[in-house]
């Protein structure tokens, strides 16, 4: 069972008079919950740790972008409807390891995402620095700083105990399938020889879903975001929905980042967006080559742990 959390109170910057008022806006136009004016509060680099823009696909002089591309033309060729049904179906009997929360998180030290264009660090510090940036701009929501430390922890599928997973099957932007690829998809022009593509049933807007029916009844592209989700609601966390949510769709940039498949969504998934949104930009933005010291900050994370999940964890 989760507990719910009420919705962000956003308040918007006076633009007029450019007058601080301890309100920090996202880059999308959407208005972050208000903070203390006494508090230094987290500001969106212009550049990524390559010095290079974030999310930027299309530098084709840079060899990891090179290989960013070749990832995605392989996870759009591969992620189908049989395959998420299949990888859903063998995950889902979290039969692959009993560990705590923690130790998930020192695991990550073996993982660097090769999908991402902007960061090749170790994954616990990508975690550690979204969790800070967070907990300095929303000290009263220790859910979502949890939320932020663990969000990622389904990257271990890349890990031999865990399977193995080539990384097109556990990293990357995460998108439904069932239904037709939405434009908005990064490189959406390797779905051409996905054989989905193929399938009449799969290839409408709404495809094999409803309109409304809610995303928690949608297949998603499978990935670290999916097993992560169903590890924490398997193992009755009692985080909110909001903190589950982004776990399962925080990669889900065409939703968040372009707008689409809202069509999908149903109420609940429209509250929780608006937390995914306030977390998208500390994901995104926060991570850097300044490491966070972990035995630092070990003991707090530690006792959020223990407050919303059980002290061993089936995987």
């Amino acid at each position: 069972m989760t507990i719910s959390v009420q919705t962000p109170v956003f308040e918007y910057e006076d633009s007029t008079t450019n007058k601080k008022t301890g309100e920090l806006q996202l880059d999308s136009g959407v208005p972050m919950s208000k903070i203390s004016s006494d508090d230094e509060v987290f500001l969106a680099p212009e550049m990524n740790a390559f010095g290079r823009q974030f999310r930027d696909y299309a530098d084709t002089k840079s060899e990891r972008q090179k290989g960013v591309e070749l990832f995605y033309k392989t996870q759009h060729t591969n992620q189908t409807v049989d395959f998420v049904k299949k990888m859903r179906s063998e995950y889902g009997k979290l039969d692959k390891m009993v560990m705590n929360i923690w130790e998930c998180c020192e695991l990550l030290n073996e993982v660097v995402d090769e999908s991402d264009p902007d960061l090749d660090e170790p994954q616990i510090q990508h975690l550690l620095q979204s969790a800070e940036a967070i907990r300095k701009d929303y000290p009263n929501e220790d859910w979502l700083h949890l939320t932020a430390l663990i969000h990622d922890l389904g990257k271990v599928l890349t890990l031999p105990q865990f399977g193995e997973l080539p990384q097109w099957a556990v990293v990357g932007d995460t998108f439904p399938v069932g239904c037709a690829f939405d434009e908005s998809n990064v490189h959406h022009k390797y779905f051409m020889e996905n054989p989905d593509i193929n399938n009449p049933k799969y290839n409408t807007k709404a495809g094999i879903y409803s309109e409304g029916c809610g995303l928690e009844n949608v297949n998603m592209s499978w990935g670290h975001d999916d097993y992560m989700y169903m590890v924490a609601k398997e193992n009755e966390s009692t985080l909110p929905s909001a903190g589950l949510f982004i776990i399962r769709y925080h990669s889900f940039y065409p939703l968040h980042t372009a707008g689409a498949y809202t069509h999908l969504m149903n109420e609940e998934d429209k509250e929780n967006l608006k937390w995914l949104h306030v977390f998208n930009k500390y994901d995104l933005y926060s991570k850097s080559k300044v490491q966070v010291d972990v035995e630092k900050v070990k003991p707090y994370y530690m006792s959020l742990i223990k407050k919303y999940f059980p002290e061993n964890l089936r995987w």
